[in-house]
């Protein structure tokens, strides 16, 4: 099966919020409502250093999906 790079995701206990998860490494979620962001594959702290441009250019990748997504929804 081919995954996509992202996918949404909610949850009933946290209303709120709309999570993106990125499923290619390195694996995050990110919470939209407050930017939190939660990185699932075990990255050491020198590794999360290397990645950190990474990870801020799939950001905000991941945060133009999902503006991208409720365009697509709202046609």
């Amino acid at each position: 099966m081919e995954l996509p790079k992202f996918v949404l995701g909610d949850n009933t206990d946290f209303p709120d919020d709309i999570f993106v998860i990125h499923l290619d490494f390195p694996r995050f979620v990110i919470n939209l409502r407050n930017d939190e962001v939660e990185i699932i594959d075990d990255i050491e702290e020198a590794e999360e250093q290397e990645l950190s441009e990474e990870l801020e250019r799939l950001i905000v990748e991941a945060t133009e999906f999902y503006d991208r997504e409720i365009a697509r929804y709202n046609e």
